[in-house]
């Protein structure tokens, strides 16, 4: 039962014992005295009454040593911002590029006179024995004279 019932009942059986043992004992006085009423019958049931809620409550309200009791904290945790996990992104692949060479042209063929007057000309950083030129990347390349 839960706890309002266990008060209500126990409050209505503590009331009838009392409304009982006063009826019980007023019975004789009124009969006797010439049915003067003094409302101790009123009185004995308000107290009876107040006994009840009293008792009543108590019992409901202890604690039962077959469950674990939890204890709140004193302070709450409703200030800490909640971490909610960023929605999972999809990234679609960078596409793949193939370069082709540049298609060699048929112009001075390679080691000879007029292929190292060729860079010579073009490229100041020419190298004639190694055939190659430092270009703006800062790397050498070899000369191709088109």
């Amino acid at each position: 039962m839960n706890s309002l019932a266990k008060t209500l009942f126990l409050t209505a059986t503590a009331a009838a014992i009392t409304f009982s043992s006063i009826g019980a004992a007023s019975a004789n006085d009124w009969r006797y005295r010439g049915h003067n009423n003094n409302n101790d019958a009123l009185v004995g049931g308000a107290v009876g009454l107040a006994t009840g809620l009293i008792v009543g409550s108590a019992i409901a309200n202890a604690p039962r040593y077959d469950e674990p009791r939890y204890i709140d904290p004193p302070y709450a945790y409703d200030d800490v911002p909640v971490y909610r996990a960023p929605p999972p992104r999809y990234y679609r692949p960078a596409p793949v590029r193939y370069y082709q060479p540049a298609p060699v042209r048929v112009g001075v063929e390679p080691w000879t006179p007029q292929w190292e007057r060729y860079c010579s000309y073009r490229y100041r950083s020419f190298d004639p024995r190694s055939g190659t030129f430092i270009g703006n990347d800062g790397r050498s390349h070899f000369c191709v004279a088109n």
